[in-house]
């Protein structure tokens, strides 16, 4: 039990009281925002309390895990996470295993009504292949099997779809081959080819087209595109300075969809105003800027590269769903981590903090 307790105490413990602290605003936030629909979808207002209470738990249980364990076991378990979540996203394409919501396969049905999320897992372990795939270069070793592999699953996101994984994928993976010694005009090339190929990704798709329309312009798409946006900005409007109190918001009462998940944040400006929406981007600031801090105490190479891919998904995924409610980005079906309902979410952003505190309490122990 010693070395237990060892371990445990060289984990960043700042960083683990402001996880902790996001996970308990997001209770409250999702039983706030799900109870009305609950009662009429599940008859049950605490049926998505419930629920996440569990996911919290196995959560945390996941974060302390990972973050005590043998920092080489998950190193070598990347390769075979990576490997095992693209399967299972080719899986969601298959009638009978996976499960369609709102247009999209992104789910496989698990036993006790859960359902699965590969491309969050997909997103925590790609760090890991990337780490793996430096140090196999850096040894003169052949790593086209490497690039096989994190390349497989791409067009299968594009296939779900699942546009919004699909562009966080490619932005670390070009981010983290950028700060590792993809020389310039590599990047400035990569980015040209990809910003084009994205562009007529969205122009082949007419509900990408359609999105884009609303986001330059959601009122003159009232009723359809635009509804969830303006929606979104009422809400942030009638949060004024302090909120109309926790409970109170009316966006919730089916005028905003998603309440409880992509779009949770509107529903905490409506009821917490201003102030609560400050403070919950310091929160998130502050959780960031700590994450980066232990990037810039590290020597290791792997651990350099697994950290910033690590670090860089989950501000990716914050900045944008937080830019999509406040209707700077188009709308996407992005969870905002540990405040969203859901529990694929939750759990792969758990193992990517228990994987940074990992690499913390290894290589970069700070004093608590």
């Amino acid at each position: 039990m010693n070395f237990l307790k060892n371990r445990f105490y060289n984990i960043d413990k700042t960083i683990l009281l402001t996880i902790l602290t996001l996970m308990g605003v997001g209770l409250v936030s999702v039983y706030s925002s799900s109870f009305i629909f609950a009662i009429e979808e599940k008859a049950d207002g605490f049926f998505f309390f419930k629920k996440q209470i569990l996911f919290c738990l196995l959560a945390t249980v996941l974060l302390l895990a990972t973050a005590i364990i043998k920092l080489e076991f998950i190193k070598k378990l990347g390769f075979l996470m990576w490997t095992a979540f693209a399967l299972l996203s080719i899986a969601t394409l298959i009638p009978g295993i996976g499960v369609k919501s709102g247009g999209a396969s992104r789910w496989i049905h698990l036993m006790g009504g859960l359902y699965l999320e590969p491309s969050e897992f997909l997103k925590v372990s790609l760090p890991l292949i990337l780490g793996t795939l430096f140090i196999k270069y850096n040894e003169n070793k052949n790593v086209l099997f490497y690039w096989f592999l994190i390349l497989l699953p791409l067009p299968i996101l594009l296939k779900q779809p699942d546009f919004g994984s699909f562009t966080i994928l490619l932005t670390v993976l070009l981010l983290t081959l950028f700060v590792f010694g993809l020389k310039w005009r590599w990047v400035i090339a990569t980015a040209v080819l990809s910003m084009g190929a994205l562009a007529v990704l969205i122009i082949r798709e007419p509900y990408r087209m359609k999105r884009m329309m609303a986001f330059l312009d959601p009122w003159s798409e009232m009723a359809g595109s635009g509804y969830q946006m303006i929606q979104s900005l009422l809400s942030f409007y009638s949060g004024g300075i302090l909120g109309a109190g926790l409970g109170e918001g009316q966006g919730k009462l089916f005028f905003l969809p998603e309440a409880h998940t992509d779009f949770i944040f509107s529903v905490i400006a409506e009821e917490t105003g201003f102030v609560g929406v400050s403070i919950i981007f310091l929160i998130y600031g502050f959780l960031i800027l700590r994450s980066f801090q232990i990037i810039n105490r590290l020597k290791d190479l792997q651990c350099q590269v697994i950290a910033v891919g690590l670090v860089s998904i989950f501000s990716i995924q914050v900045l944008t769903n937080l830019c999509v409610v406040l209707g700077l980005l188009p709308t996407k079906g992005l969870a905002l981590p540990f405040l969203s309902y859901g529990g694929s979410s939750l759990l792969a952003t758990c193992f990517l903090f228990g994987v940074l505190l990992n690499i913390q309490r290894t290589h970069a122990p700070s004093h608590n």
